[in-house]
């Protein structure tokens, strides 16, 4: 069951939502820079620059949230997304490779 916040447990964690997640080339790109960043690196979902509204923002980070790709913190009257890289790592090895590995369109 997901915790207060959405994030799915390790073992809730399913390939399908994960793909249908990085099926979005916004995602891919949140989920690309965050996998360039060192580990633990957390950051505000405006600073990824995404040219979309902030409702369609929170709408993709929700996905990636919920999917089990990213964790998210609120810090005052924002929230900072960190990839769940380790969690990732184990139970899909080389996905983050490949999707880090996607040049930028």
């Amino acid at each position: 069951m997901p915790d207060e916040e959405g994030h799915p447990a390790l073992e809730e964690i399913r390939l399908g939502p994960v793909l249908s997640a990085l099926a979005d080339p916004h995602r891919r790109r949140v989920v690309r820079v965050l996998a360039a960043e060192p580990e633990g690196t957390a950051r505000t979902c405006s600073s990824f620059g995404l040219p979309v509204s902030k409702a369609t923002l929170t709408h993709h980070f929700r996905v990636l949230r919920e999917a089990g790709l990213i964790r998210q913190v609120s810090r005052g009257n924002s929230r900072m997304a960190g990839l769940r890289r380790a969690e990732l790592e184990e139970l899909f090895p080389g996905l983050l490779a490949i999707v880090a590995a996607e040049p930028e369109a």
